[in-house]
């Protein structure tokens, strides 16, 4: 087997971790983000700016993390934190879809490097009112700022919005929050069969990966341990508010 290096894997090569998310069901697929090879769907950032409190005590911008993270997402992470120019803005996140769990990690290395706090939500755009997902994802694309308000009655983290939010300094979620755990797979984007030996082998090399970055962000491995048994049975699991406080996905600070 080649040998993989850790910015290859972490940087979405083409042998990836990927997991199901949530459907968005209740929303047409919007067009790719980038150029020739770019999926739909795939996550998009921009600012959003609400009244004072909005996005917590003394907060009233965010940027907002829309979509599916796929393999070229910490791109437009990286554009967007660079733009800021130091504001530290906290992330609310709106993931679904099939993610590509190594770029999850990536996208939260980078917010703690950065010292970026994490939630999640649905921002929703006022100059989005009333117009096709096409129309709003066009308005959205450049970045913001975009007049918002965050809905939180139906908040929703799944595998690769959990690895995201651990990345953050400080990270929360509103009460009433589902997390939905699934198990994870290997994928090669390009070509669609992996051998069952090289795919043993890059499942014991990445699950190694993610319990290091688990550990690098304060977080409980015990929490892969889970996510491997819903791998085996073909399940998705919703972990309770006490468990987010067991495994330190959530801050102290933010409880």
């Amino acid at each position: 087997m080649a040998a993989w290096s850790v910015r290859a894997i972490i940087f979405g090569g083409l042998m990836t971790f990927v997991a199901a998310g949530f459907a968005q069901a209740q929303m047409p697929q919007r067009p790719p983000v980038g150029g020739f090879g770019s999926p739909p769907d795939a996550m998009i950032f921009y600012v959003a700016r609400g009244a004072a409190g909005a996005c917590g005590p003394g907060c009233s911008d965010w940027i907002a993390a829309e979509g599916t993270v796929q393999w070229d997402t910490h791109k437009r992470l990286l554009a967007i934190l660079d733009r800021l120019a130091g504001r530290k803005l906290p992330v609310v996140i709106h993931s679904w879809g099939e993610s590509n769990l190594n770029v999850a990690t990536s996208l939260g290395r980078i917010l703690r490097d950065r010292g970026i706090d994490t939630t999640v939500g649905s921002t929703e755009a006022e100059a989005c009112n009333g117009k096709p997902e096409a129309e709003c994802f066009a308005l959205k694309r450049p970045g913001g700022p975009l007049d918002a308000k965050l809905s939180l009655s139906d908040a929703r983290c799944d595998l690769a919005c959990v690895l995201m939010l651990v990345g953050g300094v400080q990270r929360s979620l509103p009460p009433g929050t589902k997390m939905i755990l699934s198990g994870m797979f290997i994928r090669n984007r390009l070509a669609p069969n992996v051998s069952d030996e090289r795919r043993e082998g890059l499942t014991v090399r990445f699950g190694e990966l993610f319990r290091l970055y688990l550990r690098d962000m304060g977080v409980e491995p015990e929490l892969l341990d889970i996510v491997d048994r819903n791998s085996e049975s073909h399940r998705q699991i919703e972990l309770p508010p006490a468990e987010w406080i067991r495994l330190r996905i959530v801050t102290a600070s933010s409880l």
